[in-house]
Protein backbone atom coordinates (compact mmCIF):
# COMPACT_ATOMS: atom_id res chain seq x y z
CA UNK A 1 0.00 0.00 0.00
CA UNK A 2 1.19 3.33 -0.88
CA UNK A 3 1.90 6.38 1.48
CA UNK A 4 -0.59 9.17 0.57
CA UNK A 5 0.73 12.44 1.70
CA UNK A 6 -2.62 15.23 1.68
CA UNK A 7 -1.29 18.43 2.15
CA UNK A 8 -2.85 21.08 4.16
CA UNK A 9 -5.18 23.23 2.23
CA UNK A 10 -3.40 26.34 1.34
CA UNK A 11 -3.19 29.55 3.40
CA UNK A 12 -2.81 32.05 1.06
CA UNK A 13 -3.39 33.03 -2.63
CA UNK A 14 -0.56 32.37 -5.27
CA UNK A 15 1.29 36.23 -5.86
CA UNK A 16 0.81 36.98 -9.72
CA UNK A 17 4.67 36.48 -9.98
CA UNK A 18 4.56 33.13 -8.29
CA UNK A 19 1.94 31.99 -10.90
CA UNK A 20 3.64 33.52 -13.91
CA UNK A 21 6.59 31.63 -12.88
CA UNK A 22 5.01 28.29 -12.63
CA UNK A 23 3.17 28.79 -15.69
CA UNK A 24 7.10 29.63 -17.46
CA UNK A 25 8.24 25.84 -15.90
CA UNK A 26 5.00 24.36 -17.30
CA UNK A 27 5.27 26.42 -20.51
CA UNK A 28 8.31 24.57 -22.08
CA UNK A 29 8.07 20.92 -20.30
CA UNK A 30 5.92 20.78 -24.16
CA UNK A 31 2.73 18.19 -23.83
CA UNK A 32 5.35 15.44 -22.17
CA UNK A 33 3.96 12.90 -19.28
CA UNK A 34 5.93 15.29 -16.52
CA UNK A 35 3.78 18.69 -17.98
CA UNK A 36 0.29 16.20 -17.93
CA UNK A 37 1.42 15.86 -14.00
CA UNK A 38 2.26 19.47 -13.25
CA UNK A 39 -0.60 21.08 -15.08
CA UNK A 40 -3.29 19.12 -12.96
CA UNK A 41 -1.29 20.06 -10.08
CA UNK A 42 -1.39 23.65 -11.10
CA UNK A 43 -5.37 23.18 -11.80
CA UNK A 44 -5.86 21.98 -8.56
CA UNK A 45 -4.03 24.89 -7.21
CA UNK A 46 -6.30 27.17 -8.68
CA UNK A 47 -9.46 25.66 -7.40
CA UNK A 48 -8.68 27.68 -4.33
CA UNK A 49 -8.94 30.76 -6.26
CA UNK A 50 -12.04 32.99 -6.43
CA UNK A 51 -12.07 33.22 -10.40
CA UNK A 52 -15.48 36.11 -10.88
CA UNK A 53 -14.25 37.17 -14.03
CA UNK A 54 -13.89 35.41 -17.39
CA UNK A 55 -10.77 36.95 -18.48
CA UNK A 56 -9.45 35.26 -15.10
CA UNK A 57 -10.82 31.91 -16.18
CA UNK A 58 -9.36 32.13 -19.66
CA UNK A 59 -6.30 32.96 -18.33
CA UNK A 60 -5.98 30.06 -16.19
CA UNK A 61 -7.08 27.81 -19.02
CA UNK A 62 -4.25 29.21 -20.85
CA UNK A 63 -1.38 28.84 -18.20
CA UNK A 64 -2.87 24.94 -18.76
CA UNK A 65 -2.97 23.91 -22.41
CA UNK A 66 0.34 23.32 -23.41
CA UNK A 67 2.43 25.38 -25.96
CA UNK A 68 3.14 23.90 -29.47
CA UNK A 69 6.24 22.60 -29.52
CA UNK A 70 8.40 25.35 -31.65
CA UNK A 71 6.90 27.76 -28.82
CA UNK A 72 7.59 25.59 -26.29
CA UNK A 73 11.16 25.55 -27.57
CA UNK A 74 11.51 29.26 -27.64
CA UNK A 75 9.81 29.10 -24.05
CA UNK A 76 12.72 27.56 -22.97
CA UNK A 77 15.50 29.68 -24.37
CA UNK A 78 13.42 32.18 -22.52
CA UNK A 79 13.01 30.95 -19.19
CA UNK A 80 16.50 29.86 -19.09
CA UNK A 81 17.73 33.92 -20.00
CA UNK A 82 15.48 34.94 -16.89
CA UNK A 83 17.19 32.16 -14.91
CA UNK A 84 20.37 33.12 -15.89
CA UNK A 85 19.90 36.84 -15.72
CA UNK A 86 21.00 37.17 -19.51
CA UNK A 87 19.80 39.45 -22.13
CA UNK A 88 18.57 37.74 -25.37
CA UNK A 89 17.57 38.85 -28.89
CA UNK A 90 14.35 38.78 -30.28
CA UNK A 91 13.35 38.48 -34.04
CA UNK A 92 9.99 39.76 -33.29
CA UNK A 93 6.91 40.80 -35.39
CA UNK A 94 4.56 43.29 -34.19
CA UNK A 95 1.04 43.66 -34.86
CA UNK A 96 1.36 45.33 -38.19
CA UNK A 97 3.72 42.24 -39.32
CA UNK A 98 6.86 44.78 -39.21
CA UNK A 99 9.66 42.42 -38.34
CA UNK A 100 12.43 43.80 -35.64
CA UNK A 101 15.30 42.30 -34.04
CA UNK A 102 15.55 43.33 -30.39
CA UNK A 103 17.70 42.66 -26.86
CA UNK A 104 15.81 42.41 -24.48
CA UNK A 105 16.92 42.17 -20.11
CA UNK A 106 13.87 39.66 -20.10
CA UNK A 107 12.10 39.97 -16.64
CA UNK A 108 9.17 37.18 -16.54
CA UNK A 109 6.74 35.69 -18.10
CA UNK A 110 2.82 35.54 -18.03
CA UNK A 111 0.02 34.65 -19.16
CA UNK A 112 -3.62 36.92 -19.93
CA UNK A 113 -6.62 35.44 -21.75
CA UNK A 114 -5.34 33.24 -24.54
CA UNK A 115 -1.53 34.71 -25.18
CA UNK A 116 1.54 34.22 -23.37
CA UNK A 117 3.85 37.47 -23.21
CA UNK A 118 7.36 37.79 -22.17
CA UNK A 119 7.59 40.50 -20.11
CA UNK A 120 11.42 42.75 -20.49
CA UNK A 121 13.19 45.85 -20.72
CA UNK A 122 13.63 46.50 -24.36
CA UNK A 123 16.90 48.08 -25.39
CA UNK A 124 15.67 49.20 -28.64
CA UNK A 125 12.57 51.54 -26.96
CA UNK A 126 14.67 51.60 -23.66
CA UNK A 127 10.96 50.59 -21.88
CA UNK A 128 9.33 47.85 -20.38
CA UNK A 129 7.57 45.69 -23.55
CA UNK A 130 5.44 42.53 -23.41
CA UNK A 131 6.34 40.50 -26.64
CA UNK A 132 3.56 38.01 -27.37
CA UNK A 133 4.81 34.72 -27.45
CA UNK A 134 3.32 33.64 -30.96
CA UNK A 135 4.81 36.36 -32.29
CA UNK A 136 8.43 36.04 -31.41
CA UNK A 137 9.53 34.42 -34.68
CA UNK A 138 13.02 33.62 -33.05
CA UNK A 139 14.91 33.85 -29.71
CA UNK A 140 18.79 33.84 -29.47
CA UNK A 141 20.54 33.23 -25.95
CA UNK A 142 23.23 36.13 -25.31
CA UNK A 143 26.00 35.90 -22.83
CA UNK A 144 25.55 39.71 -22.02
CA UNK A 145 24.27 40.14 -18.08
CA UNK A 146 21.09 41.62 -18.19
CA UNK A 147 20.21 44.59 -15.70
CA UNK A 148 17.86 43.47 -12.36
CA UNK A 149 14.36 43.82 -12.49
CA UNK A 150 11.53 43.20 -10.13
CA UNK A 151 8.73 41.18 -11.56
CA UNK A 152 6.58 42.32 -9.16
CA UNK A 153 6.78 45.79 -11.04
CA UNK A 154 6.54 44.96 -14.31
CA UNK A 155 3.25 42.91 -14.67
CA UNK A 156 1.48 44.73 -16.63
CA UNK A 157 -2.05 43.26 -16.55
CA UNK A 158 -2.20 42.23 -12.95
CA UNK A 159 -5.10 44.07 -10.97
CA UNK A 160 -3.87 47.00 -9.00
CA UNK A 161 -5.21 47.88 -5.45
CA UNK A 162 -7.30 51.16 -4.89
CA UNK A 163 -5.32 53.50 -3.39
Amino acid sequence: MANVITPAAPTRSLTTAEIAALALSLAHLGAGPQSVTARRGLRHAFEHLELDDDVIATTLATLTTPLPADVATRARVIADAITDRLVIRLHYRDAGGRITAREVDPVTCLVHREYWYLVGMCRMRRAIRAFRFDRIIAVEPTMIPARPHLAERFLPFQRRKAA
